[in-house]
């Protein structure tokens, strides 16, 4: 007989361990962004301004999958840190532009060994991190369809 509660049984869900993997994955982080006074989500914002240079608030939110009310303090901070400068949209002032200051862009170079240090911190070979990047992508182009 199978039991009715089966399917709320904390082991048989699959957002549970990526949940718990999520969180360990950011506290894996921790003391390299540490070292370059960035918390995880500042990091990510600054991997977009990197790659990008020149954006603005809309394009880093969905870059980064997050809403602008968790973007916003996130650049505020960097600005704070002298990491990146904000500017009205000289086409646009209701857009504001957000670009790297010459620290921001040195900071790039202090960041190169962090994916390093973090695939050593995680036990996953490279055709199974390979496995798991396309299947959460997978799920976050899913996501992205139906909203």
């Amino acid at each position: 007989m199978k039991d009715k509660y089966e399917s709320i049984r904390l082991r048989n869900q699959v957002c549970f361990p990526l949940y718990a993997v999520s969180n360990m994955i950011t506290r894996k982080y921790k003391p390299f962004l540490d070292e370059l006074d960035l918390t995880y989500t500042q990091y990510i914002v600054m991997m977009v301004l990197w790659e990008e240079k020149k954006v603005n608030e809309k394009l880093i939110c969905e870059a980064l999958c997050l809403k602008s009310n968790t973007v916003t303090p996130l650049l505020k901070k960097l600005e704070s840190k002298g990491y990146i400068k904000k500017c009205k949209d000289s086409e646009d002032e209701r857009n504001l532009v957000i670009t790297l200051t010459e620290y921001g862009e040195e900071l790039k170079d202090r960041a190169l060994n962090v994916p390093k240090k973090i695939a050593c911190e995680i036990n996953l070979s490279n055709e199974d991190a390979m496995t798991l990047y396309k299947i959460l992508y997978k799920m976050l182009e899913e996501d992205g369809k139906e909203g």
